[in-house]
């Protein structure tokens, strides 16, 4: 049965609880089973790994309940975070980023962000050691291929500590050179900061199927057309009506992961019918929403290397 999601509920705070860890995984604050000695991973005040130049990238795995948020926070260790089921938004300064399920989010070290979970959501994270070579220096989503998906899988159900020349050692080479040739996602959705936006965009992140017109706005923020039009442009790279559809594009990806049917979706973004809703979505992710949302959804030729 679906559930009817508020509209930019996920743009609204959550339930701040602490993740869960998974079967196996330690508490926060809690050691590894196989920490001991000088080889002991470093860890943060909440009780995750930290990499260090041993061990470049660790991980570990939570689990979160439907609308739970991880509050405003930034780390030392780039992260990637990836959702096997369930759907993350990740919020920082400069916009919101929506990573469905067989996605992930590349956060570069030391960024502030916030996360919030639509439908029960199973994290796999992964911190990398700040300076790594090659990798990513923005933040953005990236198309999860099988192969990376495995390998997230097998390190994180590896053993935490690891040498150079293991099979964890080995995993890792293999990661990064995934993540140093990414398939792209249109997932971002810049937020502009000029003033004469704001009630504009306060009012769209509230409820993107709202209607109105740029000219409609104009009146609204007490501005020309043209200048809303120039300021949308320079401060995020899109016209109005393309931010519109981006914004929608974040709320129809939320509820479809909270289980609505596509049709209700449809309505509730504020597209007149399911079919311009469904051509919308091709148009800009090349599938179906079904295929998207599944989890052997395919990842080749979403985006651009």
């Amino acid at each position: 049965m679906s559930r009817t999601r508020q509209s930019g509920a996920l743009l609204r705070p959550g339930r701040p609880l602490p993740g869960q860890p998974l079967p196996g995984q330690p508490l926060p604050g809690q050691p590894l089973p196989d920490e001991a000695g000088p080889a002991a991973l470093h860890r943060d005040p909440e009780g995750r790994p930290l990499p260090d130049p041993r061990r470049p990238v660790v991980g570990f795995a939570r689990s979160y309940p439907d609308g739970q948020l991880v509050a405003r926070h930034s780390h030392e260790p780039a992260q990637l975070l990836y959702a096997s089921s369930g759907l993350m938004r990740v919020e920082t300064e400069v916009g919101f980023w929506v990573v469905p399920p067989q996605r992930a989010v590349w956060i570069p070290a030391r960024m502030e962000h916030q996360v919030a979970m639509a439908g029960a959501t199973e994290m796999r994270s992964l911190y990398l050691l700040r300076g790594l070579e090659g990798l990513p220096a923005d933040c953005q989503v990236i198309a999860v291929s099988p192969l990376l998906r495995e390998l997230i899988a097998a390190f994180i159900a590896g053993p935490a500590t690891y040498a150079p020349g293991d099979p964890q050692a080995r995993l890792v080479a293999v990661i990064l050179d995934q993540l140093r040739a990414p398939v792209l996602a249109s997932l971002h959705l810049p937020v502009p900061a000029a003033p004469r936006l704001r009630r504009l965009v306060a009012a769209l992140l509230a409820d993107p199927a709202d209607n109105r017109s740029l000219d409609d706005w104009a009146r609204v923020a007490g501005a020309s057309a043209r200048t809303l039009a120039r300021l949308f442009e320079a401060e995020t790279g899109l016209g109005f009506r393309a931010w519109r559809q981006q914004l929608r594009l974040h709320e129809a990806l939320a509820r479809l992961a909270a289980g609505e049917a596509v049709t209700a979706v449809a309505y509730a973004v504020g597209y007149d019918s399911p079919s311009a809703f469904i051509a919308m979505f091709r148009k800009t992710l090349g599938t179906s929403p079904q295929r998207y949302m599944g989890k052997d959804a395919e990842v080749a030729g979403e985006g651009a290397r």
